[in-house]
């Protein structure tokens, strides 16, 4: 059966700025030390009129939009997400109906802040097995519902946002453009992250994730290249989950990518769990930093500890 590729990206984000100055009028902290801690300065904030699907149907049209192909062309919505309120319909069925797609197969992937690479791969894999020919892949959250908004460790971190992909099948003799995906948990550190209750609120064990994260992260990584038939030299970006800068930024050396561009979207839109990879992709190729055919790497990694990852190319 043929590979699949990434056509085209959008993203979308809230009008609403809530910056480091911002939260220090609300809780015991300050643009300084949030910034020397996990290097936001800003994030977005949907409204109470702003559900996750309205934010996930924004990102999914400016992307079809991109590729060019018809909201009625599509066959399969995936989307990633552990901040749906209600259990049905569930966040697919409801951004088709805002597309107007006539009878995609819909379902929700709930892997937090892994969930847009499980659920690019879940797309990847219907569509090498002929059971679509073409997908719309989205990572939305409003993370600002499920935050308590007087916990300085955790309502520093949140942002609310959606990014997306137009995933469909490779021409005849046209090269896979998304590699096989490396994907895996942790379940014994389940309690790293967690949303959790009710009303439900997120909540984090932050060095239990970061030493992880900085020492587990870069071998998956580098075998996630491996498996594209790459070397993580030959990587034009990375795109890394954006929960911290002070993970991300350090995670190209070790993982050897001297040469890529590193996507830094957390300092300006936060960690928006599932939406973060899709996102900071998307204002790559908008800022024109990647072109197409680009060897990207996707790494997703988060609650359970869950982690997937792949090389795509750049559309």
């Amino acid at each position: 059966m043929p590979g699949s590729r990434i056509a085209a990206v959008g993203h979308y984000q809230p009008a609403k700025v809530l910056t480091n100055d911002d939260l220090a009028g609300m809780v015991d902290t300050s643009d300084a030390w949030i910034r020397s801690r996990v290097g936001i300065r800003t994030r977005h904030i949907a409204g109470p009129e702003e559900p996750v699907d309205e934010l996930a149907a924004h990102a999914a049209a400016k992307a079809l939009a991109a590729a060019g192909r018809a909201p009625a062309s599509v066959d399969l919505v995936v989307v990633a997400t552990s901040t749906a309120v209600d259990r049905s319909p569930n966040m697919a069925a409801r951004v088709a109906a805002r597309l107007g797609l006539p009878s995609p197969a819909a379902l929700d992937v709930n892997v937090v802040c892994a969930g847009f690479t499980h659920a690019l791969a879940t797309a990847d894999h219907a569509v090498r097995a002929g059971a679509a020919s073409r997908a719309v892949v989205i990572g939305a959250d409003k993370m600002s519902e499920i935050t308590d908004w007087t916990d300085r460790t955790t309502c520093v971190l949140v942002g609310d946002g959606a990014g997306a992909a137009v995933v469909e099948a490779c021409g005849e003799g046209e090269e896979p453009g998304i590699s096989p995906v490396l994907w895996g948990s942790v379940p014994e550190m389940g309690h790293a992250v967690r949303i959790e209750g009710q009303p439900a609120r997120f909540a984090q064990e932050g060095q239990s994730v970061y030493r992880w994260a900085t020492t587990q992260l870069p071998p998956l990584a580098r075998a996630t290249c491996e498996r594209a038939g790459l070397t993580p030299a030959d990587l034009a970006a990375v795109v890394l989950h954006q929960a911290n800068l002070r993970i991300v930024e350090p995670l190209a050396t070790r993982i050897g990518a001297v040469n890529a561009v590193v996507a830094r979207d957390v300092v300006d839109s936060g960690n928006t769990s599932a939406a973060s990879v899709p996102l900071a992709l998307s204002k790559l190729v908008e800022r024109g930093e990647i072109v197409t055919g680009d060897p990207v790497l996707l790494f997703g990694f988060g609650g359970n500890l869950s982690y997937a990852g792949q090389v795509v190319r750049c559309p």
